[in-house]
């Protein structure tokens, strides 16, 4: 019996990594703890996909990590996009 690895790659675009870095620490880590789910892809909690476009979110919190899924590639890969408080603009 073979395993087949099918953990996902997480990657940060530098937008959202300049983002997580202005939250406050222990937001920081709870959004951070929140992306490692993200590894076993699609068996991830919090995630929806978002109506009308190509992406998803992951809810953690009052924050939303907004993140594509390239399963073209192996292993998949978990692009983070942004990190953003929720209120009225968070999906425009």
């Amino acid at each position: 019996m073979h395993y087949i690895d099918t953990m996902a790659t997480v990657k940060w675009t530098m937008r959202a990594a300049k983002q997580l870095a202005r939250l406050p620490k222990h937001d920081q880590m709870a959004v951070s703890k929140g992306v490692d789910g993200l590894e076993n892809w699609p068996a991830c909690y919090n995630v929806k996909a978002l109506v009308g476009r190509n992406d998803f979110r992951l809810r953690v919190g009052r924050y939303r990590v907004i993140f594509t899924v390239s399963t073209s590639q192996v292993p998949v890969v978990v692009r983070i996009e942004e990190v953003k408080k929720r209120d009225e603009h968070t999906y425009q």
